[in-house]
């Protein structure tokens, strides 16, 4: 990715900025692995979310579930809002390796991402190194620690990507509408993948993703349910909480 590239997907709006290169105040970033293999600084990232959102306090499992989910919603957010802008300005897929993509916690505000050697693009099936790159090295990944430490479901994890993803495609097409490319077929093709197939069912006319699950940001004291979660909906609710 060159500078010209990375300025214009930063441009775009807060969850799409992102750094190359090397800089003076890289002090407190973290490589994403640490999220992956660091039980510890995956728990902090976690609770920094908590204490943000309020959910921290007393130790209790149903809070830590809750932004444990909302950290995950974020940092996926974030991830395809750079990858997606990407594909949509260049026509290419940078490579988001997890050794490639560094992070660090702001006082305020979504996460910030650095690259400290800008990642190669390749052209081609934008779908699948989407995929491969967002999906496969780092959500699913991700989501087995978060899985493990936070006992997380596969169905809330996979859902929050998808709606990540749809979050990613609607600031897109308002904020530069007249793209290159469009972002809406490759993510309508990468909803086709499972297991984000399972996770919902996207409407192009209009717009609309709806989830066949929940994220839980209901259970935070004074929120209500988010635009596309299937407690919106009538009938039954999936496993009775999730």
């Amino acid at each position: 990715m060159t500078a010209r590239t990375l300025a214009r997907v930063t441009a775009v709006g807060p969850y799409f900025a992102v750094t190359g290169g090397p800089r003076p105040d890289a002090r407190d970033f973290r490589p994403f692995t640490a999220l992956l293999h660091d039980p510890p600084a995956l728990a902090a990232y976690v609770a920094e979310t908590g204490r943000r959102l309020g959910t921290d306090g007393p130790p209790d499992t149903d809070r830590r579930r809750v932004a444990a989910s909302t950290f995950h919603l974020g940092t996926a957010a974030r991830l395809w809002s750079v990858a997606l802008a990407t594909a949509t300005l260049t026509g290419r897929a940078a490579d988001l390796a997890p050794e490639r993509v560094w992070w660090r916690t702001p006082r305020s505000g979504p996460v910030e991402l650095w690259l400290p050697r800008p990642a190669a693009t390749t052209a081609g099936d934008l779908p699948g190194a989407l995929y491969e790159t967002v999906v496969a090295r780092l959500l699913l990944p991700l989501g087995a620690a978060l899985r493990r430490d936070f006992g997380l479901s596969p169905r809330v994890l996979h859902g929050n990507t998808a709606s990540a993803l749809v979050g990613a495609v609607r600031v897109l097409l308002a904020r530069i509408p007249d793209a290159p490319r469009s972002p809406l077929p490759v993510a309508a093709a990468l909803l086709a993948r499972e297991p984000l197939a399972s996770a919902g069912a996207l409407t192009t006319d209009p717009l609309a993703y709806h989830r066949d699950n929940c994220c839980l940001y209901y259970r935070i004291p004074g929120n209500g349910y988010c635009g596309d979660c299937v407690l919106r909906r009538p009938g039954p609710r999936p496993d009775g909480r999730d």
